[in-house]
């Protein structure tokens, strides 16, 4: 039986190494740069590969060596602190925060920019003015870049009286900056929020990049609305007062979004156990019908097939006042 246990022990250990090892070769891959990343991720390695070779051999002191050095890059990784404080791309270049009186929300740095590419756009930032009480419901678009299982969300807030607001969540890229998936775990970016006019934030996606992007109108009450658009409100004020990391698994378009709709769930049918399509965020749809965010009485690839605004969009002019309206017509409301 001891013997057995420490058998056990030591592949307990082992994995324990690897997944250290894993983890921080990324880590100074991602973070160093050029001939620096590559010495640093491979004397990692190698200290990886002695800490494992000396819990098979039950040397304590190679194991021992190789946990004192992953304190020390913990220690390392833990003091990387976000900043607002970059050269950023100019979509990105500012933050939103957003003003509160009574009904009335005040949106400053609002972007509205007009895209004729994604290299030719016109940079537009304004100050906009949206009542509480004139809001009507919540959708989601979905813009799919990568197959069937990946999609970046946009929440959008409707209101009788305007155009729609909407809110994006990406990576806050400098300029020269590429976008790496892997990267993302390992404090590479910062998070941005992005408050839009449709005509900008759709537009770029379908008439400008010519994704896949769906429609889809929730179930949500004005009430609904309302709670989830003063939680993006807490939200956007929180990151424009303090920078947040931004993590590819942990914090990113649809986790923060699905944290947010938890903020205000308890009367909500959101209130779920957290589902693997919440990361596979191209798969969200099934979800969405499933817990009954969205219309559960028309098949789902019917649904799907509807909510396709991407030829509607590219059939409009971004300038059009009625963007908004026109990419709605068909879709289903999210009422019966």
């Amino acid at each position: 039986m001891r013997c057995l246990f420490f058998i056990v022990l030591k592949l307990v250990l082992i994995l324990l190494i690897l997944g250290a090892a894993l983890w921080g070769v990324g880590l100074l891959s991602f973070r160093l740069t050029g001939a620096m990343a590559a010495a640093a991720a491979i004397g990692f390695g190698i200290a990886a590969l002695a800490g494992l070779v000396g819990v098979w051999t039950s040397d304590a002191r190679l194991p021992l060596g190789f946990a004192a050095i992953f304190v020390g890059l913990l220690s390392w990784w833990n003091g990387l602190q976000p900043s607002h404080q970059r050269d950023w791309i100019p979509e990105l270049a500012r933050l939103p925060s957003i003003a509160r009186e009574g009904d009335v929300l005040t949106v400053s740095n609002l972007r509205d920019f007009r895209w004729r590419s994604e290299e030719d756009y016109d940079q537009r930032w304004e100050t906009r003015r949206y009542d509480l009480s004139k809001i009507t419901g919540a959708d989601v678009f979905l813009s799919y870049w990568s197959g069937e299982a990946i999609a970046h969300l946009l929440v959008s807030f409707t209101f009788t009286d305007t155009v729609p607001l909407t809110f994006s969540i990406e990576i806050r890229r400098e300029k020269g900056e590429e976008w790496s998936a892997l990267a993302g775990f390992f404090r590479s970016y910062e998070m941005a929020y992005v408050a839009a006019d449709e005509r900008d934030i759709v537009g770029l996606r379908t008439n400008a990049r010519h994704e896949d992007t769906r429609l889809f109108r929730l179930r949500a009450s004005p009430a609904q609305a309302r709670d989830l658009l003063l939680a993006y409100v807490k939200d956007v004020n929180d990151l424009a007062a303090r920078p947040r990391w931004y993590n590819t698994l942990t914090t990113n378009c649809t986790t923060v979004v699905y944290y947010l709709v938890g903020t205000v769930a308890p009367e909500w049918k959101f209130s779920l156990p957290f589902d693997p399509r919440v990361l596979l965020s191209g798969y969200l749809p099934s979800y969405l019908q499933r817990i009954g965010a969205i219309r559960q009485d028309i098949p789902l690839d019917q649904l799907i097939g509807r909510a396709r605004i991407g030829d509607k969009a590219r059939a409009l002019s971004l300038d059009d006042p009625d963007f908004s309206a026109k990419i709605r017509e068909g879709v289903p409301a999210g009422r019966p």
